[in-house]
């Protein structure tokens, strides 16, 4: 019954995997700064955020540059065409993360969307939006960032080792036990590995993986209440992904 390790292989990988990612959730939660209000989030409304702080919180500082393209081209103040191009229209920006975005796009004045997110969201407009946001206890420490990051890799690695060992376990000889038994058995490692994801993605950061406690509570307030029509808003709390025009997705992709 060879199979019968196969599966003791899988546990292991799983049961391995499952106590990194909490591990890294417990310590990210310990690790989230206090606000300067005391904990309570009462220093800071929903209704005080900007969009740009919301996007930051939301998706950090790929999601701040493509607030910043959108809201250009929304002001016809930039055209981002499906062909994944990004040409001025007016070359006055009205913020920092405007003007970064206008810098990015050089002197010809075009330049790939690509590009010019890349640029943004590297600039210094965006390092100075994280500070203020971190010096508000609105964000999480890098380290607790990537603990979680990686502990959810770990666990998805490990659902793909359970497939595998399952698909090898049907291939050895199973000493007269079924095929279905044999499933059965490597489903429950696999179930396990599918709960601890779910639990990482809907309790632990429902929103981002970006924002503190403190700030995931802003971000739901400001979802709850947001204006349905409100599509920069939208975009800022959840990403380029609601757009409903075919031609801007393709230019964002």
């Amino acid at each position: 019954m060879f199979w019968v390790l196969l599966l003791l292989m899988a546990w292991a990988g799983v049961l391995a995997s499952c106590a990194l990612l909490l591990r890294a959730a417990a310590l990210a939660t310990v690790a989230a700064p206090a606000p300067p209000d005391g904990g309570t989030g009462a220093g800071r409304r929903h209704d005080e955020l900007n969009l740009y702080e919301a996007a930051y919180l939301a998706g950090g500082p790929r999601r701040v540059a493509e607030l910043t393209l959108l809201s250009m081209q929304r002001g016809r103040r930039l055209l981002l065409a499906h062909t994944g191009w990004a040409t001025v229209v007016d070359p006055v920006g009205r913020d920092p993360h405007e003007r970064s975005v206008l810098g990015a796009l050089g002197p010809d004045g075009q330049a790939p969307v690509a590009a010019v997110r890349s640029a943004a969201a590297r600039d210094e407009a965006v390092r100075a939006l994280a500070d203020r946001l971190d010096a508000a206890g609105l964000t999480l420490p890098a380290a607790a960032r990537s603990g979680v990051a990686g502990g959810v890799r770990a666990v998805r690695r490990a659902a793909a080792l359970v497939a595998a060992l399952a698909a090898a376990a049907l291939c050895v000889p199973a000493g007269g036990t079924a095929a279905a038994v044999i499933l059965c058995w490597f489903a429950l490692p696999l179930l396990l590995t599918l709960g601890c994801l779910a639990i990482a993605r809907f309790e632990t950061y429902p929103y981002s993986a970006w924002a503190s406690p403190a700030g995931q509570r802003l971000l739901v307030a400001l979802d709850r209440e947001r204006d349905e029509g409100d599509s920069l808003t939208a975009v800022a709390l959840r990403g380029v992904r609601v757009l409903t025009d075919p031609a801007l997705r393709a230019a964002l992709a």
